[in-house]
């Protein structure tokens, strides 16, 4: 399976995080995630030891505070609309520094910007742990329908080779002085779109005739057979093992 290259979210390393199976890492972060979502928002301080189990994983695999926070911007639109939520929720209103907020709407947005927060910093764990590959790997000994991961493995191979065409595009129209200014030059832009798309189809379709000949048959051979043991299960699964036991506290207090 392609897509070999490592990824921007990435962090080469050789801990024991780094060491786990694919498919373990992939069934503890939805199972960590599963078991976030269904907390119920009123249990605040559950979200805080959330948090404290998340930063003992990147410490395990000596991923820097820093490096999680700046791959957390990325969950900035939904912290904008968390934000606004007090202020165009209906119901019961409470005084806030001389604001009149929304009581339904505050505790939606708590719920949007804890939950959201903690799902993302697993995700980006993973990432930052994992090659794109064996992800791709993981996902497949996972037995998600292999149509599905060869859709996702074409997508991170090809990914980078589109955005080059794009970037040649560019640079030829800007070599023959053309500068995007205003929406009277929006149609050489919508013109760029339509070539890049023909370009991706056409080079598609020769990608495609070169794996029928090279003997594709709608599956791609497994090259790697990833396993893993009992106790790197038991290791893996330890996150979403002690979330559980903060939720079932957080349901029962």
């Amino acid at each position: 399976m392609g897509a070999g290259h490592a990824h921007k979210l990435y962090r080469h390393g050789h801990s024991p995080v780094h060491g786990l199976p694919p498919h373990t890492k992939l069934a503890a972060v939805f199972a960590f995630v599963v078991v976030v979502v269904s907390t119920p928002r009123e249990a605040m301080w559950a979200f805080g030891l959330y948090a404290v189990l998340l930063g003992a994983v990147a410490y395990v695999a000596r991923v820097p505070a820093g490096f999680l926070l700046r791959r957390l911007l990325i969950e900035v639109p939904f912290v904008a609309f968390a934000v606004l939520m007090p202020f165009v929720a209906e119901g019961e209103r409470v005084d806030v520094l001389g604001m009149s907020l929304s009581v339904n709407g505050l505790w939606g947005a708590w719920n949007v910007l804890a939950k959201g927060t903690l799902g993302v910093a697993a995700s980006v764990l993973l990432a930052a742990t994992t090659e794109l590959r064996e992800l791709l790997l993981g996902l497949q000994r996972l037995k998600l329908p292999p149509l599905l991961v060869q859709i996702a493995s074409f997508m991170i191979r090809y990914g980078d080779v589109i955005t080059d065409e794009m970037r040649r595009m560019r640079i030829a129209r800007e070599s023959r002085g053309f500068e995007a200014k205003g929406v009277k030059h929006w149609g050489v832009l919508a013109k760029s779109a339509g070539a890049l798309f023909i370009r991706s189809y056409e080079r598609g379709e020769r990608v495609h005739l070169a794996m029928v000949s090279r003997g594709y048959a709608g599956a791609m051979p497994v090259i790697d057979e990833v396993t893993a043991s009992r106790a790197q299960w038991s290791y893996a699964l330890a996150l979403p093992c002690a979330a559980l036991v903060v939720c079932l506290l957080g349901w029962m207090l």
